[in-house]
């Protein structure tokens, strides 16, 4: 393909020298002349094992250029690529500048024709920025419609400096984000020779998949050091500690607990992480990472709560009370705690828990019912057919089967609010058979 690059900042030097390897012909533009004019040099304007090499093979094979007429540029590329940046600013938002300016100008220079072609933000943005600024700018400037006259992608990248090539070239996953599906078409062929999975989203969540990756990697850089000072603190090998807890990839490095949902509780993770802080405050280790842990837990209960009162409605079916599907265990279940705070708040309240009612029979958690929450247990009904012809609204606490069942046939105008995701196809789509459904996360 022709590729016009605009930014030849670190993400926009690299693209241009791997997208100019593999065939395609690039033009990068920059206003700077001094990173123009070392591309035109065949060397590198930044420090990148290999980079300097790719950029003297594509001059020399004609596959690489380097100017700063967006004319031109715009006028004989089929797919513009934009790699501006978009620095932080005090305040913590970002300095669009780069981006309004580059989009602009491209939008100036497709009003003179051309035939479709695609622009793709490689910069990093905000979720809405591809439709509350760069699509409106890009039809102004233009006079045309984005998805019918061009194409409108964004196409985050996930480079590491020091590695970026490799990272180029083995990514953990390729995302485009489209405004319609020949865009979409046109920017898979760029990546048709990586192996790694391809997926296409729509424009507001390819923008997020960046701050996930980076929030997470900074969570567990703040989290290692937190428990190497706790480590420290307590005589024990911080690192050693930590290569062990990366030894398990079933649950600690890997997708496990890692998709959104409702609150954790039980036996186990409460407890274990208030002793943790409560060992840090004992040895004066400030812990603000594993100190917040709780705190969140609690605020996503009181999000659940904020759905159940938005409806407006008093008469509340809660399906599921134990802390984890397929248990009877109450110890700590934010299910608890939610009821608690809807019968505090005067809401006609009843739950229904198939294995919780036989415990509440059987004796298994008899005597923590009778003893710590008889006022839950005397709302706990036998048949789910009685909550059902009590509920207004019913909030969905456990993924079970017969749960999907049972729902199947509401009658019109319940509210379902799901905590758990009962309906989620793999791709995150909801197909929820009722028409007041929401998600407490989607």
């Amino acid at each position: 393909m022709k590729i016009a690059l605009f930014g030849l900042g670190y993400v926009g030097v690299v693209s241009a020298a791997c997208l100019a390897r593999d065939g395609h012909s690039v033009v990068g533009i920059d206003p700077n002349g001094v990173k123009v004019d070392f591309l035109r040099r065949g060397k590198s304007p930044i420090i990148e094992p290999g980079l300097e090499e790719l950029i003297a093979a594509a001059l020399t094979a004609g596959r690489l250029l380097a100017g700063s007429d967006y004319a031109t540029a715009v006028a004989q590329c089929d797919v513009l690529l934009v790699c501006v940046g978009t620095p932080g600013q005090a305040n913590g938002s970002l300095d669009l500048t780069y981006v309004r300016r580059v989009v602009q100008q491209i939008g100036e220079q497709l009003a003179a024709g051309g035939g479709y072609k695609v622009v793709v933000i490689r910069s990093t943005l905000l979720p809405g920025s591809m439709q509350s600024v760069v699509v409106p700018l890009l039809e102004q400037c233009s006079h045309l419609r984005a998805g019918k006259d061009f194409g409108v992608c964004i196409n985050p990248e996930f480079l590491r400096e020091g590695s970026a090539i490799y990272d180029y070239d083995h990514p953990p996953k390729t995302v485009i984000g489209a405004s319609d599906e020949r865009a979409a078409a046109i920017v898979r062929e760029l990546y048709a020779g990586l192996d790694a999975p391809l997926v296409l989203t729509d424009l507001r969540t390819a923008e997020m998949v960046k701050y996930v990756d980076n929030s997470w990697h900074a969570l567990k850089v703040s989290f290692a050091n937190e428990v190497g000072r706790l480590c420290k603190a307590m005589g024990v090998d911080g690192r050693l500690a930590m290569r062990l807890f990366c030894m398990d990839t079933k649950l600690n490095i890997s997708g496990a607990y890692l998709r959104p949902g409702f609150a954790f509780g039980g036996s186990c993770l409460p407890k274990d992480v208030r002793a943790l802080t409560y060992q840090g405050r004992l040895l004066d280790v400030e812990t603000p990472v594993l100190g917040a842990i709780l705190p969140s837990n609690q605020l996503h209960v009181a999000h659940a709560l904020s759905m159940i009162r938005a409806t407006g409605r008093r008469r509340v079916g809660l399906l599921g009370l134990s802390f984890k599907e397929g248990t009877d265990d109450l110890r700590e279940s934010p299910i608890v705690t939610l009821a608690e705070q809807l019968i505090g708040k005067g809401y006609e309240l009843l739950v229904y828990d198939q294995n919780v009612r036989l415990a509440a029979l059987l004796g298994a958690n008899r005597e923590y019912i009778l003893t710590h929450i008889p006022h839950i247990g005397r709302l706990l009904v036998e048949r789910p057919e009685q909550l059902l012809e009590h509920a207004e609204v019913l909030v969905v606490a456990a993924a079970s089967e017969e749960f999907r069942s049972l729902l199947q046939g509401l009658p019109s105008g319940t509210s379902v609010i799901d905590l758990v995701g009962l309906w989620n196809t793999a791709d995150g789509k909801s197909t929820a058979p009722v028409d007041h459904y929401d998600g407490i996360a989607w």
